[in-house]
């Protein structure tokens, strides 16, 4: 499902903008969709009133929480089941942050994630997308979200941006707060500039070596690091927003000197953050973690170069909860 056509549905029941738009703000912020300062009786019309509960229990079924796997980093994550029966995973994150998915599946295959394994296997309607915004604000205060779950977010990038849209309006979360995350693809730095709700970018980079970069995306757009780097810095540039670039740590892969000497070249003076992760560890997987000495080495050689550099750990690693893993667990235990 789609907000517009939550939208619709509405403006057929006799619906004015004002009435749409305090549904919409109750249902984003997880409260029942006839919240607000005057009396249902007083502000919505008959028709609305007697669509309220069938609408409440339509979007209730949108999305649900089938598991819940808390850890001890403060993180959350869930197994959502949506209404079709396909599952997605979303992330409680610690300081009011949440990660959400945009597709079932993924069709880029990064040879380091667990998601990409079984392709693509649907889009998520911009309404699903909110949902696990909703499901999220039922259990915990929200001000952040990610568009870092299970997808690629420029592969569905009309949902996407109707949702952000609604999140950045209706749901009072900053727009600088709302984090768009791509491997990288022209339509991107296209549209993205364009909607009333600018959304921060994290750019998913893992290498600054072309060759490299495309064995570990097999399937993302074959653009140069060198003008990723140079549309991202314009969009950086024009929204006030430091570039988060996300590059996943493999041992023996992209965590060498001559990496860490084209980041300094590709980002040195640059609007951007780099965040290092090291890989999650994957049952059969053929990467490994650097060491921790390795990683901090790498954060302080960046430091001493003018770029600042953060070492993000993937929440609900004491849980084996990295993405694309509780849901792998699921369908292999149905199985």
């Amino acid at each position: 499902m789609r907000i517009e056509h939550i939208r619709h549905s509405l403006r057929d029941q006799g619906a004015l903008p004002c009435h749409e738009e305090r549904i919409l703000r109750s249902w984003t912020r997880a409260l029942p969709l006839d919240s607000g300062p005057v009396l249902p009786e007083n502000f919505f019309p008959l028709s609305i009133r007697i669509a309220l509960p069938g609408l409440a229990a339509e979007l209730a079924g949108l999305a649900r929480v089938r598991t819940e796997h808390a850890g001890d980093d403060g993180s959350a994550r869930l197994l959502v089941e949506l209404g079709d029966g396909q599952t997605v995973e979303s992330v409680l994150l610690p300081r009011d942050g949440v990660c959400v998915s945009t597709q079932v599946g993924c069709a880029v295959g990064c040879t380091f994630c667990m998601t990409g394994r079984e392709g693509l296997l649907r889009q998520l309607g911009s309404a699903e997308i909110v949902a696990q915004v909703v499901l999220a604000r039922a259990r915990r205060r929200v001000r952040k979200v990610a568009f870092m779950g299970m997808g690629e977010p420029a592969h569905n990038m009309d949902n996407v941006l109707e949702a952000i849209d609604l999140l950045g309006t209706a749901a009072n979360i900053a727009h600088k707060n709302l984090v768009f995350s791509t491997v990288g693809d022209r339509r991107v730095f296209e549209r993205l500039p364009q909607g009333r709700v600018k959304p921060a970018l994290a750019l998913s980079l893992h290498s600054t070596r072309a060759e490299l970069r495309a064995q570990l995306l097999p399937k993302a757009p074959r653009i140069d690091p060198d003008e990723l780097v140079a549309l991202a810095e314009t969009y950086a540039r024009a929204t006030g927003y430091p570039i988060q670039y996300q590059w996943t740590l493999l041992e023996g892969i992209n965590d060498g000197d001559d990496e860490l000497d084209g980041i300094v070249r590709l980002l040195a003076g640059k609007y951007a953050v780099m965040n290092f992760i090291p890989c999650n560890d994957v049952e059969g997987g053929a990467y490994r973690r650097p060491s921790q000495e390795r990683t901090m080495a790498m954060s302080l050689h960046l430091y001493r170069h003018g770029i600042l550099a953060k070492l993000r750990q993937s929440a609900g690693q004491d849980i084996d909860g990295g993405c694309g893993q509780l849901r792998a667990r699921s369908i292999a235990q149905a199985a």
